[in-house]
């Protein structure tokens, strides 16, 4: 299954959101923006993104472990020691830097290397249209604004396309292209 990084700005990635204390020591529950399950669990400089603030400052990770069936890590960040000043950051962007990509494996994409891709059909070579966003699911979905001549009315649509590699089974960022094999009605029921 091919995995997603998202991207916040040209020098940072933001790899989480602190939603909720959790417990009275505190510890921070985290949505996860990142599919790499090492950016909450080792240790080390993370950078934390206040709501409102344009820079982020830097924190160290002291601790984190993942909570299953939650997609939620919980977090034990650096001079945050009781519920009120966990409760602080709540709203808070963990980040890392740009630059601070992990390696990639096989079928591995980072979400800003998708978006503003062409997505064509595979047997006719038809544009679908062009990648806008992705969305975190069970596995992501390529959001898809589609082509004007591939729409019968005049407002341009987006579609839903699972990113997986039966239903996507090319992925060519030097030409810019991904290739869709959508079973039948799938294109139809996101319209």
């Amino acid at each position: 299954m091919p995995n997603a990084q998202y991207l916040m700005t040209n020098d940072w990635l933001e790899i989480g959101k602190i939603v909720a204390p959790q417990g009275l020591s505190g510890e921070l529950r985290v949505y996860p923006d990142s599919d790499f399950p090492e950016r909450f669990q080792v240790p080390g400089k993370r950078w934390l993104l206040r709501p409102g603030e344009r820079e982020p400052q830097p924190i160290e990770l002291l601790a984190g472990r993942y909570i299953e069936g939650k997609n939620l890590y919980v977090i034990k960040l650096a001079g945050v020691e009781n519920r009120n000043q966990a409760e602080e950051l709540r709203g808070c962007k963990l980040m890392v830097l740009a630059s601070d990509r992990p390696e990639l494996g096989e079928d591995e994409y980072h979400v800003l290397d998708l978006i503003g891709l062409e997505v064509f059909m595979q047997a006719s070579g038809e544009l679908v249209g062009t990648v806008v966003d992705i969305i975190p699911a069970g596995n992501d979905l390529l959001e898809v604004k589609l082509h004007s001549s591939f729409t019968n009315d005049k407002a341009q649509k987006t579609v839903l396309i699972p990113f997986v590699e039966a239903i996507a089974p090319v992925v060519d960022l030097q030409t810019g292209r991904i290739e869709i094999t959508p079973p039948d009605g799938l294109l139809e029921i996101n319209n």
